[in-house]
């Protein structure tokens, strides 16, 4: 008589300890894997290693920030002293400026000045060819009184040279002469006076100069003849 179990059934002896392990790996791969587990941490450094870490540590960022300390002091530096010669330039800007206007007031009038002095000339020579008892030299003189007046007001101030010795950074000698009656290289003649602006020589004066007078010939000895008298 037939078996009343199912043809398709297959019926084993397994060991229940292969049928557990072969559960439990069917687990495995069903469950998800879980977080990685943690690297076990590395043993701590020793206490010297870490105090000579940290030192290096600190000498690098000294390093570092002595080097930024030194840029920074550079640039400073630097600007400091184009501050500087900026403020030296400036100073002495305004102390040109400064002595160009005083230029400009003090001597400015010079070209004027060398206009006139002919003017005064003329009148010089005027009064030297006029009688005295002329009347029209008295207001000659006046007016050229007041026209020397007017420019010492401005600092225009003559000078005689007549009668003192040659000086070439003054004088201006036209001519010499020798004579005996004064010292050589002395002023006899003045033929045009000298003016100065302020300290400043505008016209020397025209001079002639005293030359050393020539000196005498020797008389010749005369030979004495036998009866006269030496």
């Amino acid at each position: 008589m037939p078996d009343d179990r199912d043809d398709h059934a297959i019926s084993a002896d397994i060991p229940a300890e292969i049928v557990a392990e072969a559960v439990a790996a069917v687990e495995r791969v069903a469950t998800p894997a879980g977080p990685a587990e943690q690297p076990i941490p590395a043993a701590q450094e020793a206490p010297e290693e870490r105090a000579a870490s940290e030192l290096e540590r600190l000498r690098a960022e000294l390093e570092l920030s002595q080097e930024s300390a030194r840029k920074v002091f550079e640039q400073l530096k630097e600007e400091h002293d184009r501050r500087l010669r900026a403020a030296a330039d400036l100073e002495n800007v305004k102390k040109r400026a400064v002595r160009e206007r005083d230029e400009v007031l003090r001597y400015g009038i010079e070209r004027l000045v060398k206009e006139i002095l002919p003017v005064l000339d003329g009148l010089d020579r005027a009064l030297a060819a006029a009688p005295k008892e002329d009347p029209l030299a008295s207001g000659v003189e006046m007016t050229r009184r007041m026209l020397e007046d007017a420019l010492g007001r401005f600092g225009v101030k003559p000078f005689s040279a007549r009668g003192q010795p040659f000086d070439p950074r003054v004088h201006e000698a036209l001519m010499t002469v020798a004579t005996a009656e004064h010292a050589p290289n002395t002023v006899v003649e003045e033929q045009q006076r000298g003016y100065f602006l302020h300290d400043r020589l505008i016209r020397p004066a025209a001079v002639v100069v005293s030359a050393a007078a020539p000196a005498a010939p020797a008389t010749p000895a005369r030979a004495v003849t036998d009866g006269e008298e030496p």
